[in-house]
């Protein structure tokens, strides 16, 4: 089936799902939790071919970490398809409204986009939280991840389809793409009029391919050049409790920290501690002639950083690491090389706290936090659809209110414009 007949297929999916109740969306979203949990021998069957097929080609084991399924992530995707049940329905939601002057009563009222198509890599966890989350918001979703998880993506989607007929609601409204070539993606990407938004997640080559290539609208999810800058002030024990957490609890992950930016009048008595540790967490520091001065004296060697490893995501045991004079210079720093996604400061200053804040130009700015909260789930939200980091219409965690658009309602009993 081409993808401009899948499109056409979701558009009628999402007139259905634009008046579907709140209970009868959250009975779907907990038998397609029902349904993965039931599923999970298959599906992690057919991620264990997907995972074996991506061995034999090379792929690195940042990738295959995002690839892999066990039982655990099953229950976890399940898990947050009965979180999502349980949030409110934006649908509907007043976002402002009242009484004009004229006496006509105005409502700004919130809508489903309507056909949602997600481009992804590796991650099936994706294509549970997507569908979930589409659906929870009323609209369709047409699901295109990568040929590398082809067979998780399909055990997974065959679950969710089935659980949607069980409650009486349209098959189509999840659907997954053909992944075995790019013209699916170039077909979706020119389905200007049946898809309504693209999301694309993954790495910088695909989110750029889909930003300057579609015709269809995109919500750009960016990648993760996150920085944690230790201020002159900072505690250096906190400091380093949260730099080793923000790069090394889940290192493929797009808010884990790969650059670390340290005020010059604490750089030594920090590097004396961070260095090893990192070290011993199995982190290997590309650094400026500061820090290899630093891993020198704490016999910890240190790879000399080139502008390639300051703007780099590198989703895995590396991290840039610069000593920097002052609060400024590590702004600066984070403007050149950052990616805009998240970006911490360690400090006891509240003043510099304030100062950071208001000029990191970034979706989120975190204080005496690890840039791994920047998560949907982690602000509240449930499951997300992804971070975006771009300024237009959603910004940072995207979860259900970012899925949906508005329309205006005006209630009159007569009025006629003068």
């Amino acid at each position: 089936m081409s993808v401009h007949e899948q499109a056409r297929r979701a558009k009628r999916a999402a007139t259905v799902l634009a008046t579907a109740t709140r209970s009868t969306k959250d009975a779907a979203l907990h038998a397609m939790a029902g349904a993965l949990a039931a599923a999970a021998p298959d599906i992690i069957a057919a991620n264990g071919a997907d995972l074996e097929a991506g061995r034999a080609v090379g792929m690195s084991a940042a990738l295959l970490d995002r690839l892999a399924l066990s039982g655990a992530r099953i229950d976890g995707m399940a898990d947050g398809l009965r979180q999502v049940a349980g949030l409110p329905d934006p649908v509907g939601e007043v976002v402002r409204g009242g009484i004009l002057p004229n006496g006509l009563e105005l409502r700004q009222l919130r809508v489903p986009l309507g056909v949602i198509g997600i481009v992804y890599e590796a991650r099936p966890n994706v294509t549970a939280d997507a569908a979930g989350l589409c659906l929870k918001a009323g609209n369709a979703v047409l699901l295109r991840g990568s040929g590398s998880a082809a067979r998780s993506n399909a055990a997974i989607v065959s679950a969710l389809r089935g659980a949607l007929d069980g409650v009486g609601l349209p098959a189509d409204a999840v659907q997954l793409v053909d992944a075995s070539s790019r013209d699916s993606v170039k077909e979706l990407m020119r389905a200007r009029g049946l898809v309504d938004v693209l999301i694309p997640r993954g790495g910088a080559a695909l989110i750029q391919s889909v930003v300057e290539e579609s015709t269809v609208p995109v919500i750009e999810t960016g990648i993760g050049n996150c920085h944690v800058y230790v201020d002159a002030s900072a505690d250096l024990d906190s400091a380093l409790a949260i730099l080793l957490n923000a790069k090394t609890q889940r290192p493929s992950v797009c808010n884990a920290a790969e650059s670390l930016l340290v005020h010059r009048e604490v750089a030594a008595s920090f590097l004396a501690k961070a260095l090893p540790a990192l070290r011993d967490a199995g982190v290997t520091v590309h650094g400026d002639p500061a820090v290899a001065a630093a891993g020198a004296e704490a016999g910890v060697a240190v790879e000399p950083a080139t502008e390639e490893d300051y703007a780099a995501e590198y989703l895995s045991l590396d991290l840039s690491a610069a000593v920097v004079d002052s609060l400024d210079e590590a702004i600066a720093h984070i403007a050149r090389y950052g990616s805009g996604h998240s970006e911490a400061i360690v400090t006891g200053s509240l003043a510099n706290a304030r100062d950071f804040t208001a000029r990191v130009d970034a979706a989120a700015v975190l204080v005496n936090a690890s840039t791994r909260f920047t998560d949907g789930e982690q602000f509240g939200f449930g499951a997300e659809i992804g971070i975006s980091t771009q300024k237009l219409h959603a910004r940072g965690p995207m979860g259900l209110p970012e899925l949906t658009s508005t329309k205006y309602v005006v209630t009159g009993t007569g009025q006629v414009r003068a």
